[in-house]
């Protein structure tokens, strides 16, 4: 079983990245300008994208899913993303960003084979991704899998990414830690600084709180940093996750999920955006 919990947050560090292009490429902004959202704000399409596979959802839904992110930013952008386009549409345009942004990222990185291969691996592991539970892993299972290699890729890396992020949310509920406790506390072992977290939506007057709540329970210090207690907590949380996360590979088998890290070593070394997985869900 411990194995597994090391080739599941490796295989994170492998995974989310290629998810999360979505959000960072030119082409997927492009698209999204196209579809009409405003690309001046991260937040309409980010939440078009990665909402889309739970159909119209509404703020509360969101709220339930995207853990961290205050509940009054959500409702700033949600349900009135779907004016903009319906699911559907938002779907069929996600393929298409990620169709553009990775023929532009691979080139000749891949050989058709090795691509097929890391596909065929990759999606073998999202089928053994367990749904109970796990909203947006479930959404995102239900979709049919495209045809192309490069696409089946990127959302089999979709389904993993949400199947751990889902089980984040369990293990931080699990530790009675709510959606601003959680980010004070990541910030509180040196993770992030508190700044990054300031588009998230939360007012200093809710990050004091939190704050509050977590120096009475011994886990930060007055200043913000971690006590002890606060990091064996965190990196309890950290365990749980990878524990949660760890059923695709055990499926997948050791030396399959090391193969597929090796064919997506020089797709990770091309990809735009964050290179160090900062944030939580």
């Amino acid at each position: 079983m411990s194995d597994y919990l090391s080739v599941a947050r490796r295989m994170w560090h492998q995974i989310e990245p290629l998810h999360a292009t979505l959000y960072f490429a030119p082409e997927a902004r492009q698209v999204a300008a196209d579809l009409g959202y405003d690309v001046g704000s991260r937040w309409p399409s980010y939440f078009a994208w990665r909402t889309a596979p739970l159909g119209a959802a509404g703020p509360q839904l969101v709220a339930a899913t995207h853990y961290s992110l205050s509940p009054r930013l959500i409702s700033r952008h949600v349900p009135a993303i779907w004016t903009t386009a319906d699911p559907a549409k938002v779907l069929d345009a996600r393929l298409l960003a990620m169709d553009r942004t990775l023929r532009a990222l691979i080139g000749d990185r891949l050989t058709c084979g090795q691509l097929a291969e890391a596909a065929r691996l990759a999606r073998q592991a999202a089928e053994n991704a367990g749904i109970a539970a796990r909203p947006l892993a479930a959404a995102n299972r239900d979709l049919p899998w495209p045809d192309a290699p490069h696409l089946v890729l990127w959302q089999a890396a979709t389904v993993l990414r949400e199947h751990r992020g889902d089980g984040h949310l369990t293990a931080l509920l699990t530790f009675g830690l709510d959606p601003c406790e959680a980010l004070v506390s990541f910030a509180a072992i040196g993770a992030a600084p508190a700044d990054d977290f300031a588009g998230r939506g939360w007012s200093a007057q809710e990050w004091g709180e939190a704050r509050h709540r977590l120096v009475a329970r011994g886990c930060i210090t007055p200043d913000g940093a971690a006590t002890d207690r606060g990091r064996q907590e965190r990196q309890a949380i950290e365990n749980l996750t990878d524990r949660l996360a760890a059923g695709p590979w055990r499926a997948l088998g050791h030396c399959r999920a090391e193969r597929l890290a090796h064919l997506l070593k020089p797709i990770r070394c091309a990809l735009p955006g964050p290179t160090v997985l900062a944030f939580p869900p």
